[in-house]
Formats: C-alpha cells, structure tokens, sequence
C-alpha cells in the first residue's frame, strides 16, 4: 500500500509528526520541584500552603551572598545597604530579608524573595538581572556577589544543558552519516536515516512539552502541575532513540540492500525488506514501548516524563518514520536511493556488508547441486 502511494503516506505522516512537533518552540528546561510530586504528598501540600500564605515567591527564593573581605570596615554596612535597595528596586523583587553576616563580617548573606514562582520565566530574568545590576554595584565598592540557591542552581544547570545539546546532536548524527555511507554505499539513506530520526524526536519532546510544561492531559497521565521539562531528558532522550532507530534503520535497509544487491529491482526491494524485517522491528518496538510505558503512571515526576518521552518516541520512530516514512521515500527514489558519488566511493572503505563481492558457491562431484530441505529448517 505505501509503495503504492509513497506521496500520500509522506505527506500525511509529515503533516502529523509536523505538528506534534510544534510545541518543541517553546520548550523550557528546569529541574522538578515540590509542587511536580503528586497532589496528596506532604511536598506538594506544603508548596502550596507556603505559596498561599507567604506568596508563590517564597519557594523560588533566592540567596546572595556578598564577599565584603575586601572592602573597609566603615563602607561594609553601607554597601549591604545599597546592594538590599538596589536589590528591592527590582519589580521582580517582592521582599528582602535583612543580611546575615558572619562574625569578621566578611562574608553576608541576603535572601531574595521573588514575586514569581520557581517555574516561571519571570524569575529567571531576574536572577539574570541580579548578576548583571547588582553584582556591579558590589564590584565597583571592591566586593564580590554571587547569586545562589536551589532556584539559581535550577537555572543555571538547565541553561548549561540547554546549550551542549544542539552540539551533542551534531556529533551523534554527523557519526551516523559517515557510518551508514560506509555500510549501505549510498548517501541519500543516511540522509534519510537521518532526518527521521530528528523528526521523530521532536514530536516526542513535543508531545512532552505539551502534556507536561503546557498542562494538557495532566489527569490522564496523572501529572500534579505543569512545570518545565525536566533539564536532561532531551539528552537522554536523544541518546536512547538515537541508539533504537539507528538500529531499525539498519533492520530494514539492510535487507532492502541485500534484495536490491541480487534483483537490481529497487521498488521490490522495499515490499521485501519490510515484509521480511519489518515484524523484527515491530515486536522490538512493542517491547521497548511496553517496557518504558510501564512507568509512565509512577509518582515519580521525572521518572513518569522520561518514560511518557521514550515510550511514544519510539511509537512514533519506530511506526510512523522507520515502517512509513522509510519505505515511501525508498520507494519514490527507487534506484537514485543507492547513489554515491564516484570520488565518495574511492574513498570510503568498502566493509561489504552484504557479501555481494564473495564468488558463488559451485557444486562439485561429491557435493550435490541441491541440499534438500529438512522439515526442522523452516523453525
């Protein structure tokens, strides 16, 4: 059916992963806090009554410390004062306890409470604007000031693993590329290999964003509160799924390879490869599906994510990129799908895969032309 119509089956599987992928813009990483554990816990309980009576600002607060070892003694209370003010001038800002000082009053302690939430993007602007304002206003009277806390750490962690990612997908997919060209002697199906694979990760870190960080679906799945994504699942994800639909890949192209190898017949080659392959990577789709969905429905918050992510991204990779997408792009390239660049082919070391280099066996006298079929072969 899908060779038949390859347009269609692409178009209307772009269309869907497409749009599952949306959400992926407005992606927000964090690291999970109280009010992520499920609803009857005593840490959700007590976020909530601390948000109700002391403002959503008093979870997120934030703690600076000012290294004053350097300043003179007489400038030291003055300059705690003017960094409290300055701190307070913040629209951010909703309160500001008075410092706490060590006894050579050397070092000082501030806690900041925020007008926002631990989760929201406004608290993150103004931890942002505390290290660019008043870190300088310290600066410039000889001190040092840090911005600190479990809600600063948050940020920065999340920032931090924000900007490695695009670098580790480059790697991971500029290795694939080089690995596939050598096996398959084609660069057009690497390309492919590729490309659906990254397809088919964003819908599923799309599909998190919207259940998780936009709130939908939160009783199905038993999410407490809409939060960011937890900082490192879209690496662990992007490592885990690479790894599996490298792996279907190679299942199903493969055997299209070998078949094409002995027919020359490149549309036959893709009803054979996923006739004969395709049940290996829909029961090991199925298995690694079951596997990850069984903890999608735990209490744990960043457990349930990590497994909502994998299980549906290797749905989505596994049945709509590498058993839809796969066969119709291969069978809309027929022959063009083997291509390789002559100079490309000098240089890349032929590994053979399919032993299509190797001389047909020849009966001899004492071997007979035909073996015959024993009844147990077929098991």
């Amino acid at each position: 059916m899908i060779t038949r119509r390859p347009v269609a089956a692409l178009l209307v599987c772009l269309a869907a992963l497409g749009t599952i992928a949306l959400p992926v813009g407005h992606l927000r990483l964090g690291l999970p806090g109280s009010e992520t554990q499920p609803v009857t816990s005593t840490q959700h309980r007590g976020y909530d009554l601390l948000g109700q009576g002391l403002g959503p600002g008093y979870n997120a607060t934030v703690t600076v410390a000012a290294d004053t070892a350097r300043v003179p003694d007489a400038q030291r209370t003055a300059l705690l004062d003017n960094l409290a003010d300055t701190l307070r001038g913040d629209t951010g800002v909703a309160a500001v306890a008075p410092p706490v000082t060590n006894q050579a009053a050397t070092v000082s302690l501030l806690s900041v409470v925020p007008t926002t939430g631990p989760d929201d993007q406004a608290t993150t602007d103004l931890v942002h604007r505390m290290r660019e304002n008043a870190k300088q206003a310290v600066a410039q009277a000889g001190g040092v000031m840090y911005v600190t806390g479990t809600t600063a750490t948050a940020i920065d962690v999340s920032a931090k693993l924000a900007d490695a990612l695009p670098l580790f997908i480059a790697i991971i997919t500029i290795l694939a590329v080089v690995l596939l060209t050598i096996s398959f002697r084609s660069l057009l199906v690497p390309l492919k290999a590729v490309l659906g694979f990254l397809l088919s990760t964003a819908a599923s870190l799309g599909f998190a964003v919207w259940v998780f960080q936009d709130g939908n679906l939160t009783d199905a799945f038993g999410v407490a509160a809409a939060a960011p994504v937890v900082a490192f699942l879209p690496v662990l994800l992007v490592g885990v799924l690479f790894g599996l639909a490298m792996d279907y890949e190679v299942f199903l192209v493969s055997r299209m390879r070998e078949h094409f190898e002995h027919t020359g017949d490149a549309r036959e080659a893709v009803a054979h490869g996923v006739a004969r392959s395709g049940r290996v990577v829909v029961a090991a789709a199925l298995i690694m599906m079951v596997v990850f969905g069984g903890f999608i429905f735990t209490d744990d918050p960043v457990i349930k994510s990590i497994a909502f992510s994998l299980a549906f991204g290797v749905l989505f990779d596994a049945f709509v990129v590498r058993l839809t997408i796969v066969p119709a792009v291969m069978a809309l390239l027929g022959h063009r799908a083997w291509w390789l660049p002559r100079w490309l082919d000098r240089v890349l070391p032929d590994v053979d895969i399919e032993g299509t280099s190797l001389p047909a066996p020849t009966p001899t006298a004492n071997t007979p032309a035909t073996t015959p079929v024993r009844q147990y072969d077929h098991v």
